[in-house]
């Protein structure tokens, strides 16, 4: 374990005195590689949106309220036991869907829309049927939906595209000859209207429901939705685009929800308790909630909601026109991150402070995450700036882990290295004081000293300043940048690249104090170095060459000697 801990220090110490701050610059142009390829290729982030939607839209403080023109008539689990007494278990016959639609009919709805798929006759009861068929055929605002079957059924299909109401050929094409599976009204009124779309609901990657289909185009014909039938039936224009993102107006049930089985008697009584005109220029939904017919999807609201909502939902959209808008972000993305990173990176190469970073990148992500957060409450926009977020969080995080493990290993290690190393070492102290007395620097000059010299060594182990907070012995080095090297004894060579190094910490220290605004002659060292034996006995010898030091240093107010060693 020790060996290991041995070699692991030392390859930190090979990649931290050849890369030190260029680290920074070499991991953004990593990044930036990784940008270009996913902003032009990939394109990973961009779907990245999904989970911080999800969040941002179930966490909204400004939420539209549901269209107060729809209606949901609900077959829920009471229905189901209700009607059961009378007409059996589900599916009733259908001449309870005729009276029902001929009773609310009656009130004067904007359009009644059924989100049951009626595709079989009813072979016990061909007299249900047709009165069913026949009410639907006094109607001219009733709406069916069909299903988009899997299109690796086509080829057993006989059905083609041009003899399905309401799909027609795309802009430009003539549309292919081929059949399509679907499953379409078994009832003759039904498709004589025409007033047909789909209702298949096409969820994302990870089957959560985001977006409603408002037209589909399959081999060159477009198969518009069941909402968006209905919505171009009232007048109301509807987007030219494959589908749309919808906006959510709240948790299950948020639409107003009518039981079927209490309209349906109260349909029947001489004496009604309900309002007569209950659904006078309503868009009246028939749908169901009943746990039994499993027609629940997740969506970012939650991961039971109830499909005719769905439904209700992207009818509210098109109808208000108020569906999310999802602006070209690409080149914005593309363009943020690679600010994001490599102005961070530059921040890291500078050795800016970390208090500085963290709250300028933290500054800086919250601020994109507003922007999204405002744009999904103040606008029917979703501005998705997730891409350059979770970029700018992965470069911030490797350069943070980084810049700990080099400040640990690279900084703090003068010690740690001497004690994992094995044999006869070489080890050097000097003291740079900017200042005394008067004279003395303050804290913001003497750290932009110490993160100069920093940048500007290789061979160093540490670069410290030693302040007031320090204990014992260690109080009279208040002030004073610390700069400590070691190598192993017998290596001539590295010696003498750490006696080059010591002389110019002198002319740099010299450097920096003069642009600081110091005066020359209050600029003091000392240079101290000895040999010590690795191992656990290496603080012994540290200690000892920081005595030697301490020797040589006067306390606060005085001066170190230039160039003493010991």
């Amino acid at each position: 374990m020790n060996g290991l801990a041995a070699n692991m220090q030392r390859f930190w110490d090979r990649v931290g005195t050849r890369l030190k701050a260029s680290f920074y610059l070499y991991l953004a142009a990593l990044f930036t590689v990784v940008i270009v390829a996913d902003s032009f290729i990939f394109n990973v982030t961009a779907k990245m949106r999904q989970s911080s939607f999800d969040l941002m839209i179930k966490n909204r403080l400004v939420v539209r309220p549901p269209d107060p023109d729809i209606v949901i008539v609900d077959i829920n689990e009471a229905s189901l036991a209700a009607m059961a007494v009378d007409y059996g278990r589900w599916p009733w016959p259908r001449q309870v869907m005729g009276e029902f639609l001929e009773q609310v009919e009656g009130q004067g709805p904007k359009a009644v829309v059924f989100d049951i798929l009626f595709s079989d006759p009813d072979v016990y009861n061909p007299d249900s049927d047709a009165y069913f068929n026949e009410a639907v055929a006094a109607t001219d605002n009733t709406f069916f939906p069909y299903l988009r079957l899997d299109p690796k059924d086509d080829r057993l299909s006989e059905v083609l595209p041009g003899q399905i109401p309401g799909v027609e050929p795309a802009p430009g094409q003539t549309g292919s000859g081929s059949p399509v599976a679907v499953v379409l009204p078994f009832f003759d009124a039904a498709m004589t209207s025409g007033r047909l779309g789909t209702h298949n609901i096409y969820p994302d990657m990870d089957g959560v429901t985001r977006k409603y289909t408002v037209r589909r185009d399959e081999g060159g014909w477009l198969f518009p939705s069941l909402p968006a039938r209905v919505v171009e039936w009232l007048g109301v224009p509807v987007p030219e685009r494959e589908d749309v993102l919808l906006n959510w107006r709240g948790r299950p049930f948020t639409y107003h929800y009518v039981s079927f089985s209490d309209v349906f008697f109260d349909l029947g009584r001489k004496e009604r308790t309900r309002p007569q005109d209950e659904f006078t220029g309503k868009i009246v939904i028939i749908g169901s909630t009943a746990a039994g017919l499993f027609d629940v999807k997740p969506t970012p609201m939650d991961r039971m909601f109830p499909g005719v909502e769905i439904l209700a939902t992207a009818t509210d959209n098109l109808k208000n026109g108020d569906y999310l808008r999802e602006p070209d972000m690409r080149l914005v993305n593309f363009a943020l991150a690679l600010l994001i990173v490599w102005a961070t990176a530059f921040a890291f190469y500078r050795n800016a402070g970390q208090e500085t970073l963290d709250r300028l990148f933290g500054a800086s992500q919250f601020l994109l995450i507003g922007v999204s957060y405002a744009s999904i409450n103040l606008m029917t926009a979703y501005v998705n700036l997730t891409g350059p977020v979770m970029i700018g969080v992965a470069y911030f995080s490797g350069a943070r882990i980084y810049a700990s493990a080099a400040r640990k290993i690279l900084e703090e290690s003068a010690v740690a290295s001497s004690v994992a190393s094995e044999g006869d070492l070489y080890a050097a102290l000097m003291l740079v004081r900017p200042g005394a007395g008067q004279d003395a620097a303050g804290d913001k000059a003497v750290s932009r000293m110490r993160r100069g010299l920093a940048k500007r060594l290789t061979q160093a182990k540490s670069v410290e300043t030693l302040k007031g907070a320090q204990k014992g012995i260690w109080g009279l080095f208040e002030g004073v940048i610390v700069v400590s090297w070691t190598c192993p004894a017998d290596d001539e060579a590295a010696r003498a690249r750490i006696s080059d190094e010591a002389k110019a910490v002198e002319e740099e220290a010299a450097r920096l104090w003069r642009a600081a605004g110091g005066r020359a002659d209050a600029l003091a060292f000392s240079f101290h170095e000895s040999g010590i034996h690795g191992g656990d006995r290496a603080r012994e010898g540290w200690a000892s060459l920081f005595g030697d030091a301490l020797k040589h240093t006067r306390g606060p107010g005085g001066t170190c000697g230039k160039g003493g060693r010991t």
